[in-house]
């Protein structure tokens, strides 16, 4: 156990409320819902991304069965400080606030920039955590991660000009299913009307383009380092990090498990496939 057992959360990610707590004088905003005991699994979200932009049907379905808490990092949507322009330095960010919930053991769901930090926090404090999903992502040095900023400016310069959410480019493929999984998702960001969080302000961005430019220029990581089990996700036609990171994820990491890659699905695989994806990572959490 992570903590002793609390009452049951709210199971239902659009009436769950929003909760601060301090980290080092530092407001960190976040969310918690599903059971009152059991190991906590803690989702890290991805670029841009504050707390309305995971789907609830991902955070629901988890929460049916385990207590799930989504946060703000240090300066993103409602949480106070400066957003970092490093991976390591959010890794200890979020490290303290687990820390600050009093929790001791954790599990981690780390989406694309998430997954970076996630794999930082396993290698650097490996009694805290003990498994991780990785969804959408790759290691440090990782072939076109480098490539995340030119890509991710390029197709919001297309949302704007087609009048459309960037998420729709980044996320998911141009087909017709691609296109009809995008609209779906985008309609479930919505289902929350109140108590919204704010939206990623520049200086965040910006910050968080810089510390995934430089994760992707760095020397190949050494996963043998990442000793916990590991299950592996994404989609095959991933465009923002490319889907063969995430085979060389699955392939390096000691124990590693690759879900097999969602087919004509992108960035956003395990919102397109939450009907997949989340029994399979209940059933991965629960062994």
């Amino acid at each position: 156990m992570s903590t002793p057992p609390t009452s049951p959360a709210p199971t239902s990610y659009k009436n769950t409320p929003n909760r601060s707590v301090s980290v080092r004088g530092v407001p960190f905003v976040y969310r918690r819902l599903g059971p009152g005991d059991g190991v906590p699994l803690i989702l890290l979200n991805h670029l841009s991304a504050v707390l309305d932009n995971w789907d609830p049907r991902v955070v629901d379905g988890l929460a049916a069965r385990r207590p799930v808490v989504t946060f703000d990092n240090r300066g993103v949507g409602a949480s106070g400080g400066s957003t970092p322009d490093t991976i390591e330095a959010m890794a200890h960010d979020t490290v303290l606030f687990i820390r600050a919930l009093g929790y001791d053991s954790v599990d981690l769901l780390g989406l694309s920039m998430g997954g970076f930090i996630a794999q930082v926090i396993a290698a650097e404090e490996p009694d805290l955590v003990r498994k991780l999903i990785l969804a959408g992502t790759g290691p440090a040095g990782g072939p076109g991660i480098d490539k995340v900023t030119s890509l991710t400016v390029k197709d919001i310069v297309k949302a704007v000009l087609t009048r459309k959410d960037p998420k729709e480019y980044l996320f998911f493929t141009g087909t017709a299913a691609g296109r009809r999984a995008a609209r779906a998702f985008l309609d479930r960001l919505k289902e929350r009307t109140d108590d919204r969080d704010r939206a990623i302000s520049l200086s965040s961005f910006r910050a968080q383009l810089k510390a995934i430019h430089h994760w992707g220029r760095q020397a190949p990581a050494d996963l043998s380092r990442i000793h916990q089990p590991v299950l592996v996700a994404n989609g095959e036609s991933d465009r923002m990090v490319p889907s063969i990171n995430t085979v060389d994820l699955a392939a390096q990491l000691p124990q590693g498990e690759l879900e097999p890659l969602y087919p004509d699905a992108g960035h956003g695989g395990i919102f397109q496939y939450h009907d997949r994806f989340v029994p399979r990572a209940l059933e991965f959490l629960e062994r």
